[in-house]
Order: C-alpha cells, then structure tokens, then sequence
C-alpha cells in the first residue's frame, strides 16, 4: 500500500504501548490494536514504519510482523504454537552427527555437544545424541522439559522464537540464543556447520546462499525482538 501518513510514534496505552501513524492507531491484519509490552519495542515498530518510503512494504517490518504474530495467532493458538516448537526437540539438529568425514564429524562435536550438555544441565535431562539421518527416538521426560521450556515463554517472546527455532533448525540453539548462553550469530554458525563444511570443499551454490541468508536476516530480526520485548 502507498504511505498515507506523515509521522509514526510511539505512545503508552491501555496494556502497554501503542504505535500511531499520526494519530491513528497501527491494527493488526486481525483488527486488534498493535499494543507491546515494552517502551523500546514500541519506539522500534514505530521506526520501521518511520522509514517506509512511498510504499510501504511488509518485509521491510519485522518487528511489526512478528508483534502482528504475537496478538493475532499465538494469543489464540498458544498450545499449537508451543506444540510445534517442541516437536523440534524429537529430532533436534545438535543430536545428530555424520559418521564421516572425520573433520565435519569433529566440528560437529566441537560446537554441538557443549550445548548438549548446557541443555542437560538447563533441564536436568539428557538428550540421546546419534549419528547418521535416521531418526532416534528422544526420552519422553528430555522432550517433556524442553516443552516447559517453551511454553514458559510469553506470547510475545514465542512469537520471534517459532521463527528462530525455524531458522536454526534447533529448539536447543534458539533456547540457547534466547537464554544468552549464545550470541545469535553465534546459533547461526552454529546452525549451519555443514552447509559450511560443504562450501569450502565444493563452493558457494549462489541459489541455497541467497536463501540462508534470508534466514539469517530473520533470525537476527527475532533476536532483536526478544531482546527489546526483555528490555
């Protein structure tokens, strides 16, 4: 759509913090006023329509989408939401290594099993860690505490964090990326040791690059509003 108004900004509201193009309230796509629960996400949803040209494009606005997600689905959907986070944890990425080459095996050990450990000591349960593709089955309590741990967060955190985990790949990696136990480029690199592995022996495919770094974008985008909805 064209931009209509002059000026974005923020302002408290009933419940939190509103978002006003002028003085006209931002709605969600379900008609709900955009509220946040936080003065600095406000001012941040406020910039990113602030900086909207003669159109205004969606994509542009993370932050809005994912505060969007927050009040219009997770509000409304928190169990699904939660269920399909958890379910990552069944075949969780860090749990899986090649059996070879030995030196992505060794990659793989050196950034994955620190975490497995962290997780272990987070949760008080231990993930089974296997090699090669087929899946092996998780202790019913390790996927249990990792549920809990999802479910604890508010809707405004598991809004970003659906799409961290997604990005990732990993409910280990975004729960140590949102815990601080990990920086998110930290979670990415992490994340992504194979597709690294592979593009130093064969190169860049330009194609899986260009979509890697979409997903990249969108989880420093999730980091960043976890960050400010905690600030």
């Amino acid at each position: 759509m064209r931009r209509f108004y002059k000026g974005a900004r923020s302002a408290p509201v009933a419940g939190g913090f509103g978002v006003f193009l002028d003085d006209r309230p931002v709605m969600t796509p379900g008609k709900r006023i955009l509220t946040v629960p936080r003065a600095a996400l406000g001012d941040a949803v406020a910039d990113e329509w602030s900086a909207q040209e003669e159109t205004v494009d969606p994509m542009s606005m993370p932050l809005t989408r994912f505060a969007n997600t927050a009040l219009d689905i997770v509000g409304g959907k928190r169990g699904e939401v939660v269920a399909e986070i958890a379910g990552y944890g069944e075949t969780d990425l860090v749990c899986y290594r090649v059996d070879r080459p030995a030196e992505l095996r060794r990659r793989q050990e050196a950034a994955w099993d620190p975490l497995v450990d962290w997780i272990g000591e987070e949760c008080g349960v231990r993930l089974e860690v296997t090699a090669g593709l087929i899946p092996a089955p998780q202790p019913e309590e390790a996927v249990a505490a990792l549920r809990a741990r999802v479910a604890a967060l508010d809707d405004f955190v598991l809004a970003a964090f659906q799409r961290a985990t997604g990005a990732l790949g990993s409910v280990v990696l975004a729960l140590a990326m949102t815990n601080g136990r990990l920086g998110a480029e930290e979670a990415w690199a992490a994340s992504t040791i194979d597709e690294a592995y592979q593009a130093e022996r064969w190169g860049e495919d330009g194609e899986a690059g260009e979509v890697r770094e979409v997903l990249r974008s969108e989880l420093l985008a999730a980091d960043r509003f976890i960050r400010l909805c905690r600030s």
